[in-house]
C-alpha cells in the first residue's frame, strides 16, 4: 500500500489537535489532521477559563473570539443549595491585564468550527470524516497511522516522523496501549441539558459561570450563552443520580432541580429545550505521554473532573506547548521521547494542581469562604488555579488548605517517557 508522506500527523481535530495544526502550519512544516467528525458538531465543554487567552493568541484567534458574539466571562460564583451566592471570584480583581481579566462563554459546535478552519488557513491538511484504524509501527517506532475516508469507503496508510494523538476522551492510544489509569475517587455522572430564557444575573455578572451545590453530594454548572441559551447540567455520583431505579436523563435532571434553590428559581422563567444528556465524566490520565514517534497531548493524555471548567485551557496549552516542541524537533532532526519530557512534566503539574482544588471542592466539610476567612491571600491563589494559571508554586495554598481538608497527592504516573511496552504494541499493528 502506498503511503503519504508528512511531517506531522495529527489524531483528531478539537481544540489540542487544532492548535498543533495551526502552529506547525504556520512553521511551514506539512502536518495532516485526522479528524473522524463533519464539523460543525456537538460538543460539551463550554466555560472558558482566562489563561484559555495565551494558547488562543499564539494561534492567532483572539481577534475572532473579540468578533464573535459568545458571551463575555469575567467571573465565577458558588451558590449554596439553599440559594445563598458568594462573592464573585472576579479574574479584573486579580489581574489587570486584557489577556486575562476576561473570558468566554462558547458553543463548542461553533468555536472547534473557527479552531479548526484556524489550522486550514494556516496550512494544516484537515481531513473530516476520517477514521484512524491503528498506528503504524516499524519495532518500537510509531511511523504513522492507517486511515479509512468514511465517504468513500477508502482506506490508506500515511507516515510521518511525529504522530500527535488528540482523540480526546476516546483516548485513542491509551486505551489500546494500556496507559489509561483511572483517578480513584474522581468518577462522576453528567447529566445536562439547555433552557432558553433562564434568569441571568445582572450587568458585569451575566455571563458568570455559576457552580451551584447539591447537598454532600454534587453540583450544578450555569453557564449563560448568547441567543439568549444557557447550559445547565449536574454532577454527582451515579448510585446517587440514579437512586430510586431511575435512569431517565430528564427525570434525574428535574428531581436534581429540586435540590438548589437557586437553580430553580433561575430555570423556572425558562424553557427547556427538551433534550437531555448523559455521559461519564470520570477522570483519567494516559501513564507516559511520549514513546518513539508518538506524543499525547489534550484530553488524550489527562482528562480532568469538569468542575473549574479546565479542559479547553489545557487542551490549548497542551498543543500549544507539544507544536512548538514539535516544531523544534524537527529542525534539530531530532524527534525522541526525550525532547517532550518538559512539556510532559509541565502539563501533569498543571494538571495536578488543578486535580488537588477539586478534591477539596468535592470534600463537604471544604469552604471556599472559610480559607480565605482564615488566610485572605488564598482568595488571590484560588483565583490564580481557578483562572487557569496552573503551573506556579501552589505549595502555601495546599498547606492552607489542608488544614480544614485532607488533599490527595500527585498520582503515581511513572516514567512518562518509556518505549511503548512488547505486549502492548503488538496490539496496535
Amino acid at each position: 500500500m502506498h503511503a503519504e508522506n508528512f511531517d506531522t500527523i495529527v489524531i483528531g481535530g478539537g481544540p489540542a489537535g487544532s492548535a498543533v495544526g495551526a502552529i506547525l502550519g504556520e512553521y511551514g512544516h506539512r502536518v495532516l489532521v485526522l479528524e473522524r467528525e463533519k464539523f460543525p458538531r456537538y460538543h460539551i465543554g463550554e466555560s472558558l477559563i482566562p489563561f484559555t487567552f495565551g494558547p488562543l493568541e499564539r494561534i492567532g484567534m483572539i481577534p475572532r473570539m473579540k468578533r464573535s458574539h459568545f458571551v463575555k466571562k469575567y467571573s465565577v460564583t458558588f451558590v449554596q443549595p439553599d440559594g445563598q451566592r458568594s462573592q464573585p471570584f472576579y479574574f479584573f480583581k486579580r489581574y489587570d491585564r486584557e489577556t486575562v481579566a476576561q473570558t468566554w462563554q462558547v458553543l463548542r459546535a461553533e468555536f472547534d468550527q473557527m479552531l479548526l478552519d484556524n489550522a486550514r488557513e494556516k496550512g494544516a491538511e484537515v481531513r473530516e470524516e476520517t477514521t484512524a484504524n491503528r498506528l503504524l509501527k516499524e519495532g518500537d517506532r510509531v511511523v504513522g497511522v492507517e486511515a479509512t475516508d468514511r465517504k468513500t469507503g477508502r482506506t490508506y496508510e500515511v507516515r510521518a516522523p511525529i504522530t500527535v494523538d488528540c482523540t480526546g476522551k476516546e483516548a485513542f492510544t491509551s486505551n489500546r496501549l494500556g496507559w489509561r489509569m483511572r483517578d480513584p475517587y474522581l468518577n462522576k455522572i453528567a447529566v445536562w441539558t439547555y433552557y432558553k430564557g433562564s434568569q441571568r444575573e445582572a450587568d458585569i455578572d451575566e455571563g458568570a459561570t455559576t457552580v451551584a451545590y447539591v447537598p454532600d453530594k454534587g453540583w450544578f454548572w450555569h453557564i449563560p450563552q448568547h441567543d439568549d441559551m444557557v447550559s445547565i447540567g449536574i454532577v454527582a455520583e451515579g448510585k446517587y443520580l440514579t437512586r430510586g431505579g431511575v435512569k431517565e436523563p430528564k427525570e434525574i435532571f428535574q428531581r436534581e432541580i429540586e435540590e438548589n434553590e437557586w437553580v430553580k428559581t433561575h430555570l423556572a422563567v425558562g424553557e427547556s429545550t427538551g433534550e437531555y444528556f448523559i455521559t461519564s465524566e470520570y477522570s483519567r490520565h494516559s501513564r507516559h505521554c511520549a514513546s518513539p514517534g508518538l506524543v499525547l497531548a489534550g484530553d488524550a493524555f489527562a482528562f480532568l473532573d469538569p468542575v473549574f471548567s479546565s479542559g479547553v485551557m489545557l487542551a490549548l496549552k497542551s498543543g500549544h506547548l507539544v507544536a512548538e516542541t514539535i516544531h523544534e524537533g524537527l529542525v534539530a532532526g531530532d524527534l525522541s521521547p526525550e525532547r517532550f519530557r518538559e512539556y510532559g512534566q509541565t502539563i501533569r503539574a498543571g494538571v495536578e494542581n488543578m486535580r488537588k482544588l477539586v478534591y477539596a471542592f468535592y470534600d463537604p466539610k471544604f469552604s471556599f469562604r472559610e480559607v480565605i476567612k482564615a488566610y485572605p491571600e488564598a482568595g488571590g491563589l484560588i483565583t490564580d488555579c481557578l483562572s487557569g494559571d496552573v503551573n506556579k508554586d501552589f505549595t502555601q495554598l495546599w498547606s492552607w488548605i489542608g488544614e480544614f481538608v485532607p488533599l490527595p497527592d500527585d498520582l503515581p504516573y511513572g516514567d512518562p517517557l518509556l518505549p511503548i511496552p512488547a505486549t502492548a504494541g503488538t496490539a496496535a499493528q
